[in-house]
């Protein structure tokens, strides 16, 4: 009588373990105190954003005679501003606001980032002529290059998003570009090279799989500038434009009311606070992840 014939699990395909074994290298990241501080502070503050209709029953922008109110006087549970708006309610539609655009702008510059370096990486020609473009973006720092582009777009939504992504891009594109430029020639892809793989192979299965690190990393950092960049367009009058909600512009209203209204200014500094040090925190733990 023969026994029952045992099936065996086939081997995990390379590409499936790799990428396994850098989903594992990221949440070991993450699941450090750093990591679990960051995600923390972000995703209490990312709550609070897309809870606003639950937490507050007033319209961000509805007026009323009852102007700088001290917290909880006339149902206001943070007050109200100089003309009588909720200042809970334009905080957490702020806080909206402002992940709007930066969740927008910085995918846009990973994309068009790591675009250009495919392309810089291509061909010798193409790598000078976007360097040089890099060179050209980086020259002008953010805000100048924020002000630079509203007088050509005017201000809005828009315009942060576009000025957050032209800021961004170089970051993205030089670090790819390094990357690739180191692993290409790793012992790696050399024997994958002789073995047959054309360029393309070489570069999708081998190559990008493990430049992809530098770029994890940097997307946290990145949206961590967005908040501290479209913070201050919006603080010197060039952000989303009024009277909708925004923390940096809410945050600029504050000043001349800082003695009698402290309320008014600690709202949106202590947001603005949680997200970049949140962000950073968990940048810091996917370094420390990606490393091991």
């Amino acid at each position: 009588m023969t026994a029952p014939a045992t099936f065996l699990p086939g081997p995990v395909p390379a590409a499936a373990a790799r990428k396994r074994r850098v989903r594992n290298r990221y949440l070991r990241g993450l699941a450090t105190p750093r990591g679990i501080i960051g995600l923390a502070l972000v995703g209490l503050v990312l709550a609070a954003g897309l809870a606003a209709p639950l937490l507050t029953s007033y319209d961000p922008n509805f007026q009323t005679a009852d102007a700088l109110l001290s917290p909880g006087s006339g149902g206001h549970p943070w007050g109200t501003d100089e003309l009588g708006r909720d200042l809970l309610s334009r905080l957490l539609y702020g806080i909206r606001a402002d992940l709007l655009v930066v969740l927008a702008g910085v995918p846009i510059a990973a994309l068009a980032g790591c675009s250009l370096a495919l392309l810089a990486t291509a061909h010798r020609a193409a790598d000078v002529a976007v360097q040089r473009l890099f060179d050209l973006v980086l020259s002008f720092p953010g805000l100048i290059l924020g002000l630079t582009v509203t007088a050509v777009m005017g201000v809005g939504r828009g315009t942060v998003i576009v000025v957050i992504a032209l800021v961004e891009t170089p970051g993205f594109g030089r670090l790819l570009r390094g990357a690739i430029l180191v692993h290409r020639d790793r012992e790696y892809a050399v024997a994958a090279r002789v073995g047959g793989a054309g360029p393309l192979r070489l570069l999708t299965r081998h190559v990008l799989p493990n430049a992809a690190d530098p770029v994890v990393v940097h997307f946290a950092l990145a949206m961590s500038v967005a908040v501290i960049l479209e913070g201050a367009m919006s603080f010197i009058g060039i952000g989303i434009r009024p009277p909708e909600a925004a923390l940096g512009a809410t945050l600029a209203a504050s000043r001349p009311y800082l003695e009698d209204h402290p309320a008014y200014a600690l709202g949106p500094l202590v947001v603005i606070t949680a997200l970049v040090v949140g962000l950073n925190l968990i940048a810091e733990a996917l370094n420390r992840g990606a490393r091991r």
